[in-house]
């Protein structure tokens, strides 16, 4: 291959796609290698997601696009795709980059290290506290590597790839937990792979082969000592979209400071990516109604794999935990739930009162008028979270002097939609609207073992075969959980569908959940996937669609 001494808008185009092919066959590796700020194997997935926008957006271009379209694809796709702290922070370095493109024909070298060196700036404002020893030193450490030589794009891009190498390397000894756990930067190792992308095209260099992952040990302790604010203990991860005013989003910033770590607000011309880890769920979202209108919310556990353990030993005094001391707010929310973890999730998303029952524990009227008085709060909504207990839930209206209304969802995972558009300071009335039309985004499944023969749509069912359900009954018959529940989500997700949320229960196991996931991962590739510790009895595995 011939060297480059300028790149056009096919060659930019060229490069980001070999960048999402080697993020695409390194993505195991990367996940792998992740251990800050938790253990949750994500890292490699969200780059890999957030570069595959990129890439639709620039195929739906066409033939010969113009520098200034294929920028505009590669800024807004990347936008739109983040995914997680490592795919914000990745898309506000692409859109750094390309800011620097889109009024060329031709990138010369000059140009291309002040590219660099302008996405690493806009990468670290973006950051409401940049850490170093993640993807921010390796993008800091390439544009400074292709300053260094501006002779040549292949000069350039070799001296860049070095100066990131080398402070990928160096990442361990910048963080504590890299360096227990023997391993460098997942973020990192995800953005030098740009680097080997650029070498390749514009030197001919030989791309990468990513390792087997199995290879690679990790040694994780459940508490390492962080340098810095200690972002492993704020439990939850909130992305989201905003429409917004620009001139609003320094406020915002502002209050999402106060609220977590982890901070990264990318976007501008009234779109925003959004992401933090924090504990406090319900302020993160409430924080975007003062700034404008949030939509695409995802909620992720961060740190179940790490405290699980701990929840078990704790999860039912958590379930109990008293809110009489706190002040009620105009209107609460009680739900009906099954399994400590789920009750963890539902108190995490605003929920003051929680009712134990389920399929086979039907609560009763008085318990659920006993939950609702405790409250404190003049106007409630109920959550039955069952079909068979919303009759009972009607019932509660008329035994109390408060105003009560009942959202009917039939499945923890609609509560959970439901919980998204809930808004304390709204009357029951409004809430009650407005959280019954989020519920009704989300397509509820569930896994469960048969306990009688019977004759289905779906095929012959015995006693002890494991079943998939939908809200019309068996959609799925297997002999084994995975299958099951793999016949399930092909059945019910379709290619609209943007996320699937996975709640483990008793008889969940790693391997099934991961052949689970790796089934969507194959064969859903547009699909985000959630995994929630419920605890729920009886059903190992119940999933909601959206």
């Amino acid at each position: 291959m011939s060297t480059r001494e300028s790149l056009c808008a096919d060659d930019l185009r060229a490069v980001t796609a070999t960048f999402a092919q080697l993020l695409r066959s390194h993505k195991e590796v990367i996940n792998r290698l992740n251990v800050y700020p938790v253990p949750d194997g994500d890292t490699g997935t969200n780059m890999a997601l957030t570069i595959e926008s990129v890439v639709a957006e620039l195929d739906a271009l066409g033939e010969d696009p113009s520098m200034s379209e294929v920028c505009g694809a590669v800024a807004h796709g990347s936008l739109m795709g983040a995914r997680g702290n490592s795919g914000v922070i990745l898309s506000q370095l692409l859109r750094g980059l390309v800011e620097k493109f889109k009024v060329l024909e031709e990138i010369d070298p000059a140009t291309l290290a002040d590219a660099l060196a302008h996405a690493d700036e806009l990468a670290r404002q973006a950051v409401v506290r940049p850490i170093e020893g993640t993807i921010l030193s390796v993008a800091k450490a390439g544009a400074l590597g292709a300053k260094s030589d501006t002779s040549s794009l292949a000069n350039l891009a070799r001296a860049a790839r070095i100066a990131a190498s080398e402070a990928l390397a160096y990442t361990p000894e910048q963080l504590p937990v890299l360096k227990q756990a023997g391993v460098v930067d997942s973020g990192g190792t995800g953005l030098l792979l740009m680097f080997d992308a650029l070498c390749f095209h514009v030197a001919g260099d030989p791309l990468p082969i990513a390792p087997d992952a199995e290879s690679i040990t990790v040694h994780v302790q459940e508490n390492v000592a962080h340098s810095g604010d200690d972002i492993a203990d704020l439990r939850y991860e909130v992305m989201y979209l905003l429409d917004a005013d620009d001139q609003k989003i320094p406020a915002f910033r502002d209050v999402w400071s106060g609220l977590g770590d982890s901070i990264v607000i990318v976007g501008g011309d009234g779109l925003y990516n959004c992401h933090i880890h924090t504990d406090d769920i319900g302020g993160s979202i409430e924080a975007a109604l003062d700034a404008g209108r949030p939509r695409e919310i995802r909620v992720t556990d961060l740190a179940e794999q790490v405290v699980e353990e701990r929840w078990v030993r704790e999860g039912t005094a958590v379930q109990e935990e008293s809110h009489t001391e706190e002040e009620a707010p105009p209107t609460s929310v009680v739900a009906v739930v099954v399994g400590d973890g789920i009750g963890r999730i539902f108190r995490s998303l605003g929920v003051r009162g929680l009712v134990k029952g389920g399929q086979t524990m039907n609560p009763s009227t008085a318990e659920l008028v006993d939950a609702v008085l405790a409250t404190g709060s003049n106007e409630v909504v109920i959550l039955p979270n069952n079909k068979n207990i919303r009759p009972v839930a009607e019932q509660v209206a008329a035994l109390v002097d408060i105003v009560v209304t009942v959202v009917p969802t039939n499945s923890v995972v609609e509560g959970f939609g439901a919980l998204l558009a809930y808004d304390p300071a709204a009357s029951a009335s409004d809430n009650a609207q407005s959280m019954s039309a989020s519920s009704a985004h989300v397509i509820a499944g569930e896994v469960t073992k048969a306990v009688r023969d019977t004759a289905t749509e779906a095929g012959e069912v015995h006693d002890g075969d494991w079943i998939g359900l939908d809200a019309k009954g068996v959609v799925s018959v297997a002999d084994s959980i995975a299958v099951a529940a793999i016949g399930l989500l092909a059945k019910l997700i379709s290619p609209d569908h943007e996320l699937l949320t996975i709640i483990e229960g008793e008889g969940s196991t790693p391997a099934n959940t991961r052949r689970i996931t790796e089934y969507v991962g194959d064969e859903l590739t547009n699909l985000t996937v959630e995994v929630h510790h419920g605890g729920q009895p009886l059903y190992p595995y119940l999933f909601g669609i959206e």
